[in-house]
Formats: structure tokens, sequence, C-alpha cells
């Protein structure tokens, strides 16, 4: 896996928040720049093709999966472009944004949306029992590690772009531009 260079123009949060560069939203993102740089540089690990263990694929599945739960459609409509442009299996890519696992047959993937439900929706559900289900459905530990610090990280995401947009509607109701 290579080192991503930190790209501004290319922030996933800011293109996801809306932010446009040099306006003051963007700006006070950017003021601590390494919490910018380390938020981009998470996602681009994350959803790096050569990252072992689960398929970019699944990957995004999962993120999707996600933010469907959560009800972030914005983020949502990202993840499953990058899903369709994989390209990801249609029948998983539909459970996937339906919100309905079950209808998956049993495996890698129904016990991934299964645990990122669980840790999404009831993480109190996300215990010991809910991880050992991944292993007997051919998923490695080091695979649970990276699919956790996934769903981690998706979780994370939606809520500072969530944050970023009410800041930028609070700006605008006010008159100024965000």
């Amino acid at each position: 896996m290579s080192t991503p260079v930190y790209d501004i123009s290319k922030d996933v949060i800011d293109q996801l928040a809306g932010l446009a560069a040099g306006s003051p939203l963007h700006g006070l993102r950017h003021q601590r720049d390494k919490v910018a740089v380390a938020s981009q540089g998470s996602y681009d690990t994350l959803f790096d093709p050569a990252l072992e263990g689960i398929g970019l694929d699944e990957r995004l599945l999962v993120a999707l999966y996600a933010c469907r739960l959560a009800g972030a459609s914005d983020l949502a409509a990202h993840y499953r472009a990058r899903a369709e442009a994989v390209p990801a299996d249609a029948a998983q890519l539909a459970a996937a944004d339906s919100g309905e696992p079950e209808q998956l047959p049993a495996g890698r993937l129904r016990a991934m949306l299964v645990f990122t439900r669980a840790l999404t929706q009831r993480p109190v559900e996300g215990d010991k029992a809910a991880i050992e289900k991944l292993p007997a459905a051919g998923i490695s530990t080091p695979a649970v590690v990276a699919l956790s610090q996934l769903i981690a990280f998706v979780s994370y995401q939606l809520r500072v772009v969530a944050g970023l947009k009410a800041m930028r509607a609070a700006a605008a109701q006010q008159g100024e531009s965000a």
C-alpha cells in the first residue's frame, strides 16, 4: 500500500459537506489541518484496493449500509456510486442499499452487514458472540479488526459531514456565506 499525498481539492468530507474552498466554514475546518489530513488519510487507507483481508467491494458495501442505517443519504449515494464503479455484485449492492442483509445467502458479506448493524444501531450487541460469528463466516482476525475500524471511521465521517452541513445551514439562515 502506498501512502497517499493529501490533496485538499479531493477532500471527501469537504465535498460531501458542500464546503467551498476559501469559504469561512472550509477555513474553520482546515484551521487544524492535521485533522482533515488524518481523516482523508483514513479514508484513503480504508478504501485502498490494495488493503488485504476484505475486498474493496465488501468495504464499500459495508460503508453504504452503515450510511443507509444512519439515514445519511448523501454519504450513501457516495458509497453506492463507488460500489457500482468497482463493480459490486448487483444482489449484494441491493441488499446493502435496501438495508436487508438477511436476503443474502449466509457468508462473508451477510456476516459483515449484520455486524455493521449491531455496531451502529445496537452497540451492546457488538460483543464477543457477534465478533465470533465473523471468523465462522471466513473472515480472518486482521480483517475483523479492519472491518471494525471501517465501521468506526464511517460513523465518524457521517457525523462530521452532518455537523458541517448543519453549520453551513445555520450560516445560510444568518445570511453568511459558508
